[in-house]
């Protein structure tokens, strides 16, 4: 992909500098002589170009240096030797060798007397450098390039293109420098070189201390200039690849879906990594205040990232990173030449968030926390009711969940399954407030869902007691009142309910609905274990092998992860199969609670982030779009579904 080049040095003004001698420099030097490729270039050529890549190493970066280098033939030499005198023009006019070459040059190629051009037609000359010796302030020498090829194909290969580029977009580069529209001066001049035409462009404030540039200003002056030199042509390259461009953004956006997926069903130990964890955890002892990254000793700072860097070693996260850096660098790669440098995890600033999940597991080993491993208990925690619930009931809540009947069908049903609810079934109303807490048939509305749950809790069906019992200890505020919540709770327990037995049990142990009480926890987890609840039952094993509020005894800890494990827990599994070499649970789960967080990271960035040039990429796909949209498309039938949810490992 063609690129714009922007260099922008600035002048310092005082009393003993004046730029004014830059300003008649750029506006009335000829432009390079293209000669043929393979005349050699001259003694006094080679000497020149020798003494300014030593006098200013950085000029071997310059394009036309290495087009001199690959093809060292006359106009080549004089490309370079120009562009490089341009673009250190502080030190060369310090240099009466330089400055002498510069004099003995042919004149310009001009618009009238000379080259220059800026808000208005007919520069003054003399008056212009009379302006700049009298300034004070710091005056910015944009150098701003493009390839011949590329100048020629968009026709800004003479001035009068240039002129009309700068002058529609005076005011956003003035933004860039941080002046005010009225302050802003500028002069610019177009110089036909070689193989890399470019403009001078002169830019300083009326207010001396006004202007400051900094490499967002350059990046956002970049960015306008290319948005509008490239604009027809990327326009039309974006619908001529749109479509396999989209795919290929789409294919690895579900690559790295799957492999998140993975990543939050995975249950992995790397005892290299937990031992780091520990040692981690060790160094936060000493560490007061806020606990992130930034506010770390170095040494805190060097265990975080090699952490993150193993971590970055496990196969599922290598994968998913190889796929990220290269969806990162096709995409980049459209912008820029230079291909995208990959770099350690740990340095990867799209990535970040990364470092500080690491330092919150670590916290939590620190403070001896315990996590709840059921990210999969609101998928069944209200199951079907199996008593008493009425034909009717049963087959309007049919009707509502299938959603294969039409919209309005099921409409009516609902309408149908209220009037049955305003008539006291218990039933009835408890599905209403699932309708009303859940949607989407009806918009969901917490106030309803409450009244509905509410009216059949008063009936004793510990379903909706449970059901409200939660609605109440959510974070809605409008509803929330976790006194009542905790009330209902204990009442659907006494009633039957496992799950609300196992709530508790979280409630007490985590300590924010109630005061923190280990022991009642146990005993709350205790009752739900031994009706069968395999989450209660997980928990159990843990707090047994822990000892936090019951008696240590790896014994019944086993006891009770085999119970779990029997009945398909992935986690009290994990543990039966390491007794041998247990650990502290929060150690043991901190490289899989690691990987959790990490899936979400990865999925929140699995379409990469650039650099300005794709903020310009968004403003032309919007154009793409608005076209399509004018066709007869739908706004949205080009766009992926985004499927939401995950795993929820809570953590005190």
């Amino acid at each position: 992909m063609a690129r714009l080049i922007l260099k922008s040095p600035y002048l310092k003004c005082d009393g003993n500098s004046s730029v004014s001698g830059y300003l008649r420099y750029i506006g009335t030097r000829e432009r390079v002589e293209l000669l043929p490729d393979d005349r050699p270039p001259t003694r006094k050529q080679e000497q020149l170009v020798s003494k300014l890549v030593k006098d200013f190493p950085e000029t071997k970066e310059l394009g036309e240096y290495l087009d001199y280098k690959d093809k060292p033939t006359k106009a080549n030499a004089s490309v370079f030797i120009t562009r490089a005198l341009e673009e250190n023009w502080p030190a060369v006019q310090q240099s009466d060798g330089y400055m002498k070459y510069i004099a003995t040059r042919p004149r310009a190629e001009r618009l009238g007397d000379h080259g220059l051009f800026g808000d208005e037609d007919g520069v003054d000359l003399a008056k212009a450098m009379e302006e700049l010796d009298q300034y004070t302030g710091n005056v910015w020498t944009h150098i701003i390039s493009l390839k011949r090829e590329d100048a020629a194909r968009l026709s800004y290969d003479n001035a009068k293109a240039w002129m009309n580029l700068l002058r529609a977009n005076r005011n956003d580069i003035a933004a860039a420098m941080n002046i005010q529209p009225n302050h802003f001066r500028w002069y610019a001049a177009f110089h036909d070189e070689g193989k890399h035409p470019h403009v001078h462009m002169m830019a300083w404030s009326t207010v001396p201390s006004e202007a400051y540039l900094t490499r967002d200003g350059i990046r956002n002056i970049k960015s306008t200039l290319t948005n509008q030199i490239f604009k027809q042509e990327m326009l039309h390259t974006y619908e001529q690849k749109s479509q396999s461009r989209d795919e290929l953004v789409r294919e690895a956006r579900r690559a790295i879906r799957q492999l998140t997926q993975e990543m939050t069903r995975s249950i992995c130990t790397a005892p290299e990594i937990e031992q780091k964890m520990e040692q981690l955890a060790g160094q936060l002892e000493t560490v007061k205040g806020k606990k992130s990254y930034g506010y770390l000793p170095k040494s805190a700072k060097k265990t975080v990232d090699e952490v993150v860097d193993k971590l970055a070693e496990l196969p599922v996260v290598r994968e998913c990173y190889d796929r990220w850096c290269r969806l990162q660098g096709e995409v980049e790669s459209y912008y820029h030449d230079k291909p995208r440098e990959r770099k350690k995890l740990s340095q990867e600033k799209e990535f970040r968030q990364i470092k500080n999940a690491v330092i919150q597991e670590a916290e939590h080993i620190r403070l001896g926390d315990i996590s709840f491993e059921d990210d999969d208990l609101a998928e069944h925690d209200e199951p079907e009711p199996a008593r008493r619930e009425s034909d009717a009931c049963r087959e309007l809540w049919r009707i509502i969940r299938n959603e294969d009947i039409s919209l309005d069908y099921r409409d009516r049903a609902a309408e149908k399954l209220e009037q049955v609810a305003e008539r006291g079934d218990a039933y009835a109303q408890y599905r209403m407030g699932q309708l009303y807490r859940d949607g989407p048939l009806l918009i969901p509305d917490n106030h309803k869902a409450k009244h509905w749950l509410s009216q059949a809790a008063i009936q004793g069906l510990p379903e909706a007691q449970y059901a409200l019992g939660k609605l109440l200890l959510s974070d809605d505020w409008e509803v929330r009142d976790t006194d009542e919540g905790i009330r209902w709770l204990k009442q659907a327990a006494e009633n039957g309910s496992h799950f609300a037995a196992y709530r508790l049990g979280k409630e007490y142990l985590e300590g924010n609905a109630v005061n923190k009480d280990a022991t009642r926890a146990a005993d709350w987890f205790t009752q739900s274990a031994e009706a069968g609840n395999q989450y209660a039952q997980y928990m159990l094993g843990k707090l047994y092998l822990t000892g936090q509020g019951v008696t240590h005894d790896q014994a019944q800890a086993m006891d009770w992860f085999s119970r779990s494990a029997a009945q398909g827990n992935q986690y009290a599994q994990f543990f039966l199969e390491r007794q041998s070499g247990l650990r502290p649970p929060s150690v043991m789960l901190a490289v899989t609670r690691l990987l959790y967080h990490m899936s979400r990271i990865f999925e929140d960035h699995s379409l990469p982030r650039s650099s300005t040039g794709l903020q310009v990429d968004s403003k032309l796909r919007r154009k793409i779009q608005e076209k399509k949209i004018a066709m007869g498309h739908k706004p949205d039938d080009h766009e992926e579904a985004q499927n939401q949810g995950g795993m929820v490992m809570g953590g005190m």
